[in-house]
């Protein structure tokens, strides 16, 4: 269904000109709280995938598990078109590249080495721990490391993703100056290019084209990326076409349970790209009109703000519970819940620790220097880099 609301941005009216002068400047960029609620249940997912994947249910709840959150990865496919729609929103007309990219290394480097720190020292202390190469270790805190299939899961495992917006942000300066040459029929063409793009990629790798699955490659998960831009683009613009949220959120969850028919790995995406890349509009085009979204609720905003380090890291705490429970006890229900609960309270507070006392001082250390404050630091701003399958 399609609200009015949205149907009005089909029509540009009189006053459009001026509401986008209004948009394109900073200072007055208004916030996407839903973005950020949404980013948490995409990062919940993953912590379920992940949960799922090491065996914590049996029987009955194992299958539930599996039900429920064995296509988790898609989250990763969710961040990448949120990083593509966020940083387009809130682009700055004439940033300078090397401001963009210090930006980009105060948001997410210092959770990354904090967490990679904490991967280094799991490896050395903890038992049947896979040791690091001098070489792994270096393209991992260089976030090169998702470039070379064999490295991608190395030490802090879920930190391929940010290899992959690192790349993203590398590229980004370029695509944000072909975003503002192109009108709206142009971002149009481009969008569906990406869409395109993702449905060729998915259909090489299921039939074994390459030599390592894509589902890591960083150049082939450019498209998600490039379609969250245009879709904040169209956005900005007053261009959109995307259906509401409610429908928009049907069709994420349609192409989400589809999941497990499709060939496992990058196949995956093809079915979750449309039903993401319409509800992180829909989400954002309901905040600016002040329409109904369970995704501002302030407890989810507030979890959206720790959702990085969360899931930055839950996998080293579900690794550091190997050694007392075992590896894939599959437990009943009762103590299936249990532990995960355990596992889930324990990361939820060191991401909360992470989040206090290493994300945003380091953030501000490294832009003390800045007069204006970036947009990018308001909690609804903020995209979150990928989790990991």
């Amino acid at each position: 269904m399609i609200t009015a609301t949205t149907r009005a941005l089909r029509t540009p009216s009189a006053g459009t000109d001026d509401r986008n002068a209004r948009l394109a400047s900073p200072a007055a960029m208004p916030s996407l709280p839903s973005l950020t609620g949404l980013r948490w249940v995409a990062a919940l997912l993953v912590f379920g995938l992940h949960v799922n994947n090491f065996g914590y249910f049996g029987g009955t709840g194992g299958r539930l598990a599996s039900w429920g959150f064995g296509a988790g990865a898609t989250g990763v496919s969710f961040f990448f078109v949120l990083s593509g729609f966020v940083l387009t929103w809130s682009a700055r007309p004439g940033d300078r590249v090397l401001a963009f990219w210090r930006r980009r290394v105060a948001r997410v480097y210092p959770v990354h080495l904090a967490t990679l720190a904490v991967a280094l020292l799991m490896a050395y202390t903890t038992a049947h721990q896979p040791r690091p190469t001098l070489k792994q270790a270096a393209a991992n805190g260089l976030l090169l490391h998702a470039w070379w299939h064999p490295w991608w899961q190395t030490l802090n495992p879920v930190s391929w993703s940010l290899a992959c917006e690192a790349f993203f942000y590398a590229a980004f300066p370029l695509l944000i100056l072909l975003l503002r040459r192109l009108d709206a029929r142009g971002s149009v063409a481009l969008g569906g290019s990406s869409v395109a793009a993702v449905l060729l990629l998915g259909w090489s790798d299921a039939h074994h084209w390459w030599t390592y699955s894509l589902y890591s490659f960083p150049a082939a998960r450019l498209p998600e990326f490039v379609l969250g831009a245009v879709s904040a683009r169209l956005v900005l613009l007053g261009r959109w076409r995307g259906p509401g949220l409610e429908a928009s959120l049907a069709l994420a969850l349609i192409g989400y349970f589809f999941v497990p028919q499709v060939t496992p790995g990058y196949s995956a995406t093809v079915c979750t790209i449309i039903g993401f890349g319409l509800l992180i509009p829909a989400a954002a085009v309901a905040d600016l009109h002040g329409l109904p979204s369970l995704w501002r609720h302030r407890r989810l905003v507030r979890l959206g703000e720790l959702s990085f380090a969360f899931y930055m890291i839950h996998l080293l705490v579900l690794r550091a519970a190997t050694p007392v429970l075992g590896t894939k006890p599959h437990f009943g229900v009762l103590a299936g819940l249990a532990v995960t609960t355990a596992a889930f309270t324990v990361s939820l507070a060191l991401s909360w620790v992470l989040y206090e006392a290493v994300e945003c001082p380091a953030r501000r250390l490294l832009l003390r220097r800045r007069r204006v404050s970036s947009p990018e630091q308001a909690p609804a701003h903020r995209e979150a880099p990928a989790a990991r399958n």
